[in-house]
């Protein structure tokens, strides 16, 4: 291959392609398929230079095209015309989300995939993920405030979760805490089916004025182009976009040189001079280099402004001198971006990078040719229409049919499956249950993660939301929580997917903010499987039909496929995040049961929606039967959105002391959980609840409650917000004592429970 300091007769310009028209080039290799290869001959008008096919290739590939999902995608937004009511400032299409949330603020919120790179390399593939959706929110003219993790594994005790979860946990802590931003949550779930194919999601959340907002564009002919950051390495060529772009063999992938290397302390300096060039005025469009690298950089800033770009590829600051054009193209590594900036303020944005260390090079202008130009070394290697390799990449409708399986798993309910029969027998399995790796204190992750650094966290783990202030005058903030159970989008992806938007949305309600829009990471397994692509558009239809219905737009987000090994697909796992805003933070609902004084009563404890006997894809059924089947829980999106208003109001009204959801392990976990927040027991009586079946009061999972608790002179007000919104209110009990008691079935000391609770991922990682 050419060096960048000794170009060759062999270099393969655009001269040399039309000269040589029946070159024989590598593009199944590169993953085109044979039609994609004659539909970049048609555009064209000749053979594709070997520049121009690494761009193809990459900007074709599944990760960057969403060529398999985008016909489903669409609906997204359709959606977000509907129910933003003026909110959003961006939306799909940007790099991340914007929302107006008051006072002159906007929010930006994103989540994406890093899973295959993480399964091959968990160290940096996790690090790289965050700083890969980090510099998203920067490129939009926010400054990061906060990252969050939802994380899947295989199951806890298989070999390859001890290799891949220590590394995985390690990468996200080590980039995000060298980069000072708080970790304020996220899941870790354990799966037979994410074995092979650990999930590693990661969301920013930043914070702007609205005059701040920047767009990714390259407009104003004459305008340079500036590449700044960390020098082009050989780290990561091909990256997360071939990765994540093919399902992996029964052997494992071969690709380790694929992925990329993080520095978080050269993405800490490029997030400080960032936002110095922002405050300087001297940006007038900008992109952060992430999946395709310099492909996708300059064709999406060519495409998204007037049309035009011509660079000079040699002018690329580079790690390895012996790197040829085609991969400097398609290296992935970290820590860059790339600016458009008028000719005028170029002394001042390189004077504003020497300030801070980052290298920076202007290696192209904005031009009205319609073309994107790339040079290397005076000789042309790249003359394509930017929106060709961009936006305008394949369509496919592929095939999607019902899964021949699908009926037989439905019709095998969890509700036949032995119960425990007596007080000991229910009391043994919270026990367990408190105890299960689904279920157990996640302590030994999150406290490897700094929760606090930058002095605005208000709510981190285990609260069931992150939150943070955002103005320290007013205390405007919001909250985030993502979550998804991958066995009820099995059972019923349509409904699947409602689940999951539910529950994040029903989680933000409860820390006290009010649910505004979502982002989502759409993990699925193959889309050519007929099976997977009916999963992926049920969840498509679902999630677009319940953001209608709870009016919380899809900003944004990210599809990840090819997530399964050999035949085996994950469960399909369509992560949800919601944002909401809390105009006083002050005023937030923790959800561990608040301690009393001795001799003083305790809060009234009451339970918020309906209960029914719903156990199929319930933590019950998984983690006592190893079962999957029947239907999920029932979902009214209008008793959701009800339930939110009350917790909500509750929360600004200072009527209740606590909240938790009630989702994985129902009634029993939420209890516990909120018990041994602080050390708080708890005395209820389940009589009034699924009709006075202990069991199913327990360890249901219906859709739509939560666990509040209220001081006893506020009863009335809560008693009156329930009704006023149409919300079952149950007085379960008080809390206070060292127990959980469920009067006339069990009673366990808070401390047991918590032994169980903490003892189990130290047992197993140490």
């Amino acid at each position: 291959m050419p060096t960048p300091t000794t170009p060759t007769d062999a270099l393969d310009t655009v001269e040399a392609a039309l000269t040589d028209p029946d070159r024989v080039q590598p593009w199944a290799e590169l993953g085109l398929k044979e039609d994609e290869y004659a539909r970049i001959r048609e555009i064209l008008g000749r053979r594709p230079t070997s520049s121009e096919l690494a761009m193809y290739s990459v900007m074709w590939s599944e990760h960057c095209s969403y060529k398999s999902t985008k016909v489903h995608l669409k609906q997204f937004g359709e959606l977000a015309q509907e129910t933003t009511a003026g909110k959003m400032l961006a939306g799909i299409g940007e790099n991340a989300g914007v929302l107006d949330i008051g006072q002159g603020y906007a929010v930006t919120f994103k989540v994406e995939s890093h899973n295959h790179p993480s399964f091959v390399e968990p160290y940096q593939g996790a690090a790289t993920g965050v700083g890969g959706i980090v510099r998203d929110i920067l490129a939009m003219g926010a400054r990061p405030v906060a990252v969050m993790d939802p994380l899947r594994f295989g199951p806890l005790d298989a070999d390859d979760t001890q290799r891949v979860l220590p590394g995985i946990v390690a990468g996200v802590g080590g980039y995000g805490n060298c980069l000072g931003l708080p970790n304020i949550g996220g899941e870790a779930v354990f799966d037979e089916t994410y074995l092979g194919n650990p999930l590693v999601n990661a969301l920013c959340v930043g914070v702007l004025r609205h005059e701040d907002l920047h767009l990714a564009k390259a407009s104003g002919v004459g305008n340079q182009v500036v590449l700044y950051g960390a020098r082009t390495g050989g780290d990561g060529i091909g990256g997360v976009s071939v990765l994540a772009s093919e399902t992996f063999d029964e052997g494992g992938p071969a690709k380790r040189p694929s992925v990329q290397v993080g520095d978080p302390f050269m993405e800490k300096l490029l997030i400080e001079c960032t936002l110095e060039l922002f405050a300087a005025g001297v940006v007038a469009g900008i992109q952060d280099l992430g999946g395709a690298g310099l492909s996708c950089a300059t064709s999406e800033l060519a495409s998204a402004g007037d049309g035009g770009m011509h660079v000079h590829l040699d002018r690329v600051p580079l790690r390895d001198s012996t790197l040829s054009p085609e991969e400097v193209l398609m290296s992935e590594s970290q820590e860059r971006m790339m600016a458009v900036v008028e000719p005028d303020d170029v002394a001042a944005f390189l004077a504003i990078c020497a300030k801070w260390d980052v290298e920076a090079a202007v290696v192209g202008e904005v031009t009205d040719t319609g073309r994107l130009e790339i040079d290397w070394h005076g000789r042309r290697v790249v003359d394509v229409p930017p929106r060709s390799v961009a936006h305008d990449g394949p369509t496919y409708e592929r095939p999607y049919a019902r899964p021949d399986w699908q009926d037989a798993l439905q019709a095998d309910v969890a509700e036949a499956l032995p119960r425990p029969a007596g007080g000991e027998e229910l009391r043994a399995t919270l026990l367990r249950m408190v105890a299960s790796p689904n279920l157990c204190d996640k302590s030994w992750i999150t406290d490897q993660y700094d929760r606090y650094v930058r002095g605005g966290t208000v709510l981190a783990q285990p609260e069931d939301a992150g939150m943070v202030r955002v103005d320290e005058e007013t205390g405007l903030g919001v909250a985030v929580a993502t979550d998804c159970n991958g066995r009820f989008a099995k059972l019923d992806p349509y409904a699947g997917a409602q689940l999951a938007l539910a529950e994040s949305y029903r989680n933000v309600a409860t820390a006290g903010a009010t649910p505004l829009a979502v982002s989502d990471c759409l993990n699925f397994g193959s889309p050519e499987d007929p099976g997977v692509m009916w999963q992926f558009a049920e969840a498509c239809r679902g999630l677009k039909d319940a953001c209608a219905t709870l009016r919380t737009p899809v900003t944004g987000g990210n599809v990840s496929l090819y997530n399964q090994t050999g035949d085996t697909a994950i469960l399909p796992t369509p992560v949800v995040a919601t944002l909401g805003v809390i105009e006083d933070v002050t005023q937030r609902t923790p959800s561990g049961f608040r301690p009393v004084a001795d001799g003083t009563p305790g809060d009234e404890v009451f339970l918020l929606g309906e209960t029914h006997e719903e156990l199929s894809g319930s933590e019950w059924a998984h983690v006592v039967h190893g079962h999957l089947g029947g239907l999920p829980p029932r979902l009214d999106l209008h008793a959701e959105r009800a339930l939110g208003r009350v917790l909500v109001d509750a929360s600004r009204s200072d009527l209740v002391t606590s909240a938790h959801d009630l989702s994985e392990g129902g009634l029993a976990q939420a209890l516990a959980e909120a018990a041994m927040r602080h050390g708080v027991g708890v005395r209820v009586d389940l009589a009034e609840v699924a009709g006075g079946d202990v069991f199913v009061a327990l360890f249901s999972e219906s859709a739509s409650r939560a666990v509040v608790t209220v001081a006893p002179d506020q009863v009335d007000g809560l008693v009156a917000l329930a009704g006023a919104h149409g919300v079952a209110l149950t007085r379960l009990g008080a809390t206070g004592g060292t127990d959980l008691v469920v009067e006339g079935a069990f009673a366990v000391p808070v401390t047991e429970l918590r032994d169980a609770w903490t003892a189990t991922l130290p047992a197993a990682l140490g």
